[in-house]
């Protein structure tokens, strides 16, 4: 089993008219979270998400491929 990379956002017990729904929430939220911060907060917040997400993942081989994805070209 690889990166999830298929959509995966949800809230449980709460039903979704558009499957991307969930995805803008999230997006909304981390807009939120940066409103007021400026570049280094920011940056600094970013890299405390960062860590607290990884260690809820805690498997290496799935961080370490989603670390290769994200640094491929878009």
């Amino acid at each position: 089993m690889g990166l999830n990379l298929d959509l995966n956002f949800h809230e449980p017990g709460r039903q979704y008219l558009r499957p991307y729904t969930p995805g803008d929430d999230f997006y909304e939220a981390l807009m939120q979270l940066h409103h007021d911060l400026n570049d280094e907060q920011s940056a600094q917040v970013n890299a405390r998400l960062i860590l607290l997400l990884a260690n809820h993942i805690g498997d290496l081989g799935i961080l370490r491929e989603a670390m290769a994805i994200a640094r491929q070209d878009p």
